[in-house]
């Protein structure tokens, strides 16, 4: 049952320039410039806010010397009014193209992997079925996704949720995990050598995912399990293109998903060395926002999404040798 309170705040009190506000004064930290961006005089903004902070009883920001920080309740407040304009905007967008005869439109968020694979073949069924829906797709971690996706500026991500925190506002379904392997040119030096441990590969010079990485993550423990310093040769990249290119012309080696890089196996451009990795991502999948109702695109996108994911996949040509 809702809180009468609530119903009294957001019903009759809240207006949208409220929402702007806090939107503004998250992204600049300033009053002055917050107010310029949504349209306000600053001694507006500044009563706005007070009005705010004065009917939910809460600071909201604290007053620094050179602008405002938000506080606990004020990031709260910032998220979920950032939502609900994305979703009044939304709604805005989807009877604008209703009316003007267009299918609508999509934005879907993946991590590299299923970018490169899933999500292609999931768009290519989508336009064959609605060939003017607009889609638009955004690659990065599945952190700055996750909160793009809270934020509303995204409808599906397709990723990991590792933050158990925010878990009972997502709906997860489960597509595959990730096995990785390491991944060198043909004719590779290392692709000939008996016993390849853990201490050569530490001599090589290595291609990494940024700081952020789970994958990053785990190569360094594997180090440190056995003891090893860290290659301190190392080029970090999250692009597939610098990896393959940087791969084909040097002696570097690069931890990769075995799917990822699938095609540049099979054609014999790259192979993977005779090591076991036992590197196995969390199963990343579809996630959407609980109790969430998506447009008609998006869900003409996710029964796209879920089709493609059941079909079978072709075994990558990769054999792995366990040493030591």
């Amino acid at each position: 049952m809702s809180d009468p309170r609530s119903d009294r705040f957001v019903r009759a009190y809240l207006k949208t320039r409220h929402l702007v506000l806090l939107v503004e004064l998250g992204r600049h930290g300033s009053i002055m410039q917050a107010a310029q961006a949504a349209n306000l005089t600053q001694p507006a903004a500044s009563k706005l806010l007070g009005e705010l902070e004065h009917a939910l009883g809460a600071t909201l920001f604290e007053r620094l010397p050179r602008g405002v920080e938000p506080t606990r309740y004020g990031k709260v407040l910032i998220r979920r009014a950032g939502a609900a304009l994305a979703e009044m905007d939304a709604a805005y967008q989807e009877v604008a193209e209703m009316m003007s005869g267009l299918r609508g439109r999509v934005a879907l968020g993946a991590i590299l992997t299923p970018s490169t694979t899933l999500v292609p073949a999931a768009v290519t069924l989508l336009k064959a079925r609605h060939a003017r829906l607009n889609v638009s797709i955004e690659v990065d971690g599945s952190k700055r996704l996750i909160e793009r996706l809270r934020a509303g500026e995204l409808d599906i991500v397709i990723g990991r949720v590792s933050d158990g925190s925010i878990a009972d506002e997502l709906h997860f379904e489960p597509i595959t995990d990730e096995p990785h392997c390491l991944v060198v040119r043909a004719g590779h030096p290392l692709l000939a050598a008996r016993g390849l441990d853990l201490a050569d590969l530490a001599r090589a010079a290595w291609i990494v995912p940024p700081a952020d990485s789970v994958v990053r993550d785990r190569i360094a423990s594997l180090f440190l399990a056995q003891g090893l310093d860290q290659p301190t040769e190392t080029v970090s990249t999250a692009s597939l293109a610098v990896a393959t290119t940087l791969l084909l012309g040097s002696d570097m080696v690069a931890p990769l998903s075995t799917e990822l890089v699938k095609p540049y196996l099979d054609a014999g451009l790259l192979a993977a060395l005779p090591y076991e990795l036992n590197l196995r991502m969390d199963v990343y999948g579809i996630v959407m926002r609980r109790h969430h109702q998506l447009s008609p695109a998006a869900e003409a996108m996710l029964e796209a999404l879920r089709e493609t994911a059941q079909r079978p996949k072709p075994a990558a040509h990769v054999t792995h040798i366990k040493t030591g």
